[in-house]
């Protein structure tokens, strides 16, 4: 999962979803005569354009969320005739990922998108990259210097746990003694420490909730399973576990259903297809997920057209694409699966 901090460069005063941004990066609606494009601001629309290069550069897809973080790539970029999409292999390896970086680069690509295996090690050939005139968008894990990207879009990582607290807290507010446990992420990324900081802070709003244990895992369903297991050795009762990540949480749900448990609802993280089934067929303990939503790809591809072509985004009185866009973590029940099922990733 991506390591990221939260922005204070959003996308306007508040954080938008993938989907209405993409409406609003390709609508085809007629536009008004007040709009963005007839009161001087180009506006990026699905109408073709002047040929556009965009590098691509991600990490290894070991992972479902990056796997879909490809595949909204790709996919976006073939919905225009004009743009040519030049991708490289994924690679963990800083170094790998530095080379393939500078080879888009000497290509001379009209844009760049790079989400880095490691944000700080990366910055160094963001910045190269701009110096030569090739704006980037920096996907998701942020560079160490906002000189080294010409636009940053991803996801909330606090507000995914802000969310995740307050559907909880909204569930168990009249529980008296409520008790929560946690299954976190690895330890060690920022992405994990800003996304329990958001679920603690939003359960100081329910006093009667506690959170009264907490392991962390590692993205994996073999962590997921063992360390749950863990959990529901220890605690052997409790009301609701907030679990941060999807593919873990196919092991914690394995866990869940060998230990014979189902006293508490189950939250999810970042919206795999598989949580999202589960959801709605509402035969488990999982009752939601909060997304950390890998259409940020495709959004990361509208932008980087829209710059390669000189244009803004429709909607937007600017003459220019904003340097920041934050989306925001949405949270997946029974009641509206179906509308986010479509953007659920394997």
């Amino acid at each position: 999962m991506p390591q990221t901090s939260r922005r204070g460069l959003l996308f306007g005063t508040a954080a938008v979803s993938a989907g209405a941004f993409l409406t609003a990066c390709t609508s085809n609606e007629p536009k008004e005569k007040n709009s963005a494009a007839t009161s001087g601001a180009p506006a990026a629309d699905a109408g073709p354009g002047k040929p556009v290069t965009i590098g691509f550069a991600g990490p290894q897809a070991d992972h479902g969320w990056l796997n879909a973080i490809n595949e909204n790539a790709r996919s976006q970029a073939k919905k225009y005739a004009e743009v040519t999409l030049e991708t490289t292999e994924g690679s963990n390896d800083t170094a790998a990922q530095i080379g393939q970086v500078k080879t888009l680069i000497n290509k001379k690509v009209d844009v760049l998108v790079v989400l880095p295996a490691d944000g700080k090690a990366l910055t160094q050939v963001g910045l190269e990259a701009m110096r030569a005139g090739i704006p980037v968008i920096n996907l998701d894990r942020i560079f160490a210097s906002p000189q080294a990207y010409r636009c940053w879009v991803g996801g909330d990582n606090y507000g995914m746990g802000l969310n995740a607290g307050t559907y909880i807290g909204e569930q168990l507010k009249d529980k008296p003694d409520a008790k929560v446990v946690e299954l976190a992420g690895i330890d060690n990324l920022e992405l994990t420490k800003q996304r329990s900081e958001g679920f603690a802070d939003a359960l100081k709003n329910y006093p009667n909730i506690k959170l009264v244990a907490r392991q962390a895992a590692d993205f994996t369903v073999e962590s997921g399973q063992s360390k749950m297991a863990q959990l529901l050795q220890a605690q052997k009762k409790f009301d609701a576990l907030w679990n941060h990540d999807d593919d873990q949480g196919v092991g914690a749900l394995r866990a869940i259903q060998q230990a014979g448990r189902d006293e508490f609802l189950m939250v999810g993280g970042a919206g795999a297809k598989s949580a999202m089934d589960a959801i709605k067929a509402d035969n488990t303990v999982l009752k939601a997920t909060v997304l950390y939503p890998p259409t940020m790809a495709a959004s990361a591809i509208d932008l980087a057209r829209a710059l390669g072509q000189g244009k803004g985004v429709a909607g937007l009185s600017e003459l220019e694409i904003p340097t920041g866009l934050t989306l925001y973590s949405a949270v997946v029940t029974k009641d509206n699966v179906d509308q986010y099922l479509p953007t659920g990733f394997n």
